[in-house]
């Protein structure tokens, strides 16, 4: 099976440290942030990986090359134009030939024991659709989900702030069935112009009877986020969550 991240962003709520550095380039404690999630999921034992890239592409490709330090092979395909999770996604369509892969935002680091328990879901419970869910006060800079115990019943992406009834938030790790990328080539782009991959498991759910498995992060899991400044400088500033990484 092969992992996917998604690191093509221009990183602008990162302004200015992103002005001359790829967001997921961004040093972290001696390393870029990116590297800390190859090494995650190389650790849960995925070798395959595919890097989606775009802006300063070359510090991700330059510095990765093939992989071969970190025990990996990388294939990059670059997102010319910024259209969404789930336009980023198609471009990985042909290179997708088992049934099923990983994939994960590239702004997005978790303990690596949830990398693992993803995998260990989908391999004893045969799951197509696994999406990992953590805990927020208010899920209005991501996605919000609904679930009926287990099952994901709705998901909404970026909902108005204060609006939402729910603190599970879309964490940006899964694995999916590539009959996600049928429904992609099917999507109308959203307001924002983009194909939005919540989107496409919301049709799926409701056209084509998915049932996407969530897997609940504790309330007092750790969750890194370079998504915006203040989230980055944290963990710049304090190394007390390395310790949370491991096994």
């Amino acid at each position: 099976m092969k992992a996917i991240i998604l690191c093509a962003g221009l990183g602008k709520r990162l302004k200015p440290y992103t002005d001359k550095i790829q967001k997921t380039m961004l040093q972290v404690h001696g390393k870029p942030f990116l590297e800390y999630i190859i090494n995650g999921i190389r650790y849960t034992g995925f070798r395959d990986i595919i890097l989606v890239v775009g802006y300063r592409k070359e510090q991700i490709i330059d510095y990765f090359k093939t992989g071969k330090k970190w025990n990996v092979e990388i294939e990059y395909i670059e997102q010319t134009v910024l259209n969404g999770t789930g336009g980023a996604l198609l471009l990985c369509e042909k290179s997708i030939t088992d049934d099923h892969f990983f994939l994960t935002w590239g702004d997005t680091l978790v303990p690596y024991d949830i990398y693992k328990n993803v995998c260990d879901t989908y391999l004893n419970e045969n799951r197509d659709f696994i999406l990992v869910a953590n805990y927020t006060e208010d899920p209005y800079l991501g996605a919000a989900i609904y679930c009926d115990d287990l099952i994901l019943k709705d998901i909404i992406e970026k909902p108005p702030r204060g609006t939402s009834k729910t603190n599970l938030n879309n964490c940006g790790v899964f694995i999916l069935s590539k009959e996600i990328f049928y429904v992609l080539n099917t999507l109308t782009p959203s307001e924002r112009g983009e194909i939005e991959l919540p989107s496409a498991l919301l049709n799926g759910i409701k056209e084509r009877n998915w049932k996407v498995r969530v897997i609940k992060m504790e309330k007092s899991q750790f969750k890194g986020d370079i998504g915006a400044k203040e989230k980055y400088e944290q963990l710049k500033d304090n190394s007390s969550w390395l310790q949370l990484l491991k096994i």
